[in-house]
Formats: structure tokens, C-alpha cells, sequence
């Protein structure tokens, strides 16, 4: 009697857990024991305080293709991250008017210290964004990935000073450690006084800080050849700035090489890096900051 009783208490036990446990975890979150904590709706840009998104969760087999379309783009320039930092585990921000976050950009359409200049690079460190201004107007903008904590971008006004299509990092090496770090695309503004060299250039961005005090911006034709991911390279931006700001229209042919320049653009650096809360931000619902 004894042995049934504490099988009846065991079956319930079991019935109890598998009913109830599910809804333990049903409320998706990032995996607190995530060491690279990628949580993207916790980093706070002062530009999205009046937009309405909500956090996203991304599930097994999940993709930003598979969750939105061709609008994947759309949503990987708000969250700036590009697709091979997208993973199951992780929490990204989802625009709530999708219509409107296509036109979404930090950066101002008129910045008046750059009225005088035909060609000028404003960097926001706080916005993770970059905009290329002609005449004060803004041509373009894109996501920008400066120095993390202990290595942040300098402010300040620069000015640029060489060009290099085929750059490579002299200190550091990819995860694998077989190569030195890509960078592509690179347009140095900066050498400080220990003749450390700052550059714009081709990098990941994991949708936050993360550079030794670079500029990095969208390339997946870097990444293709580096990773191997993605298949069909999409985003360009370090090219599309890269040719714009130090292009053969503005100088001699381009052989690939390293290119003192003289003259070149405008590069103004402002902000610090933006708060990362140890909570997730959700305009959506109004739980504000």
C-alpha cells in the first residue's frame, strides 16, 4: 500500500512539472548565464525615447530573414547589429511602426557646422550612427560600432588623412587567430600621441561598443570572405562611405593600397557611450526608462 501511495504521489509530482513548468518559461528572456549578455533592448539611444518598439526574443531557427522579410534590413540598422550576431538567446528591439523605422535615422537632416564644407563626417558615439553631411545637409547615415569601455573612440574635430581599400589590423587577429583583422574600406582621421592610428572602417557590429577605438561599419562582403556568412552579402556601408568620402572622384586612381591624402573631409566625434541598463527598456509599453 505503502509503495502505491508513493507512486501516486511521484506520478502527480511528474504531472504537476510537466504541467506547470512550461509556463515558467513561456515569457522568453535573454539567458542570463549568456556571457556576452546580448540584449539589445537594455542599450539606450536618446533617439528612440519617442519611438515605440518592443523587445524581441530570438527563438531556435529564427533569422531576422525568417522574423521580417525583406524588411530584415530595416531591423538590423535600428537595432545596430548585423546578421551574424543575431542568434537564438539573444533580445533585439522590434520597431512597432515598421513603415517608419525604414526612414529611421539619429543623425540630424541639417547640422549647421558643416555648412561650410563640401564634404563632412559627423560621428555620434551615444547613437552608435554615422552621417555624412555635404553643405550641412545629410546625404546619408548608417549604424556605427566605436570603442568599448576602456578603449573609446576620441572626440573631438579630425580631419582625414589617409585611404587604404585593403587594410589590415597590425595588432589584432580574427577569433581564429589565422589572419589579421579585416579592414576594409579604411579611412584613418586620427594618430595620437603614442602614433596609435584611428580608422572608419569594415567591421562587425554586434549592436553595441565593441572596437579598440576604430569606427567600424556594415560589410558582409568582409565578413563572406572572412566567415564564410552570409551567403549574399547585402550590406555595404563602409564601401558606400569609403567611396563617397575618399573615392577616385575625389582623388587619383585607387590602387588598394595605403594613400596619404591631403585636404580630406571633415570628421567630427561627439557623445559617450551609451548606457547599457541592467533591465530591458520598453517604450512599447510605456514602462519608459
Amino acid at each position: 500500500m505503502l509503495r502505491l501511495l508513493a507512486w501516486v504521489i511521484a506520478l502527480a509530482t511528474f504531472i504537476a512539472i510537466v504541467v506547470h513548468s512550461p509556463a515558467v518559461v513561456s515569457e522568453a528572456g535573454a539567458n542570463p548565464k549568456d556571457p556576452a549578455r546580448e540584449d539589445l533592448s537594455r542599450v539606450e539611444y536618446p533617439s528612440l525615447a519617442q519611438v515605440e518598439w518592443e523587445p524581441r526574443f530570438i527563438r531556435p531557427h529564427e533569422t531576422l530573414e525568417s522574423l521580417y522579410g525583406d524588411d530584415w534590413v530595416t531591423v538590423a540598422r535600428f537595432n545596430r547589429v548585423d546578421r551574424r550576431h543575431v542568434y537564438p538567446g539573444m533580445t533585439i528591439k522590434q520597431p512597432a511602426d515598421m513603415a517608419a523605422a525604414r526612414n529611421y535615422t539619429p543623425m540630424p537632416a541639417i547640422y549647421e557646422p558643416a555648412r561650410g564644407h563640401e564634404k563632412y563626417i559627423l560621428i555620434n558615439i551615444t547613437e552608435q550612427w554615422l552621417g555624412a553631411y555635404e553643405y550641412g545637409r545629410l546625404k546619408f547615415s548608417m549604424p556605427a560600432a566605436t570603442g568599448k569601455k576602456g578603449t573609446e573612440t576620441p572626440t573631438g574635430l579630425f580631419r582625414v588623412s589617409a585611404r587604404h581599400r585593403n587594410h589590415t589590423s597590425s595588432l589584432y587577429q580574427t577569433d581564429s587567430g589565422d589572419e589579421q583583422y579585416p579592414m576594409d574600406n579604411a579611412i584613418r582621421f586620427h594618430i595620437d600621441e603614442n602614433a596609435v592610428a584611428y580608422w572608419i572602417h569594415a567591421r562587425d557590429l554586434p549592436g553595441r561598443p565593441a572596437s579598440h577605438g576604430c569606427v567600424g561599419l556594415f560589410d558582409e562582403a568582409m565578413q563572406n570572405r572572412v566567415y564564410g556568412f552570409p551567403d549574399e552579402p547585402v550590406l555595404l556601408d563602409s564601401e558606400k562611405l569609403y567611396d563617397w568620402a575618399v573615392g577616385e572622384e575625389e582623388y587619383e586612381d585607387d590602387t588598394g593600397e595605403h594613400d596619404e591624402l591631403e585636404e580630406g573631409p571633415v570628421v567630427e566625434i561627439i557623445g559617450a557611450n551609451p548606457v547599457y541598463h541592467p533591465f530591458p527598456i520598453n517604450t512599447l509599453k510605456g514602462t519608459g526608462r
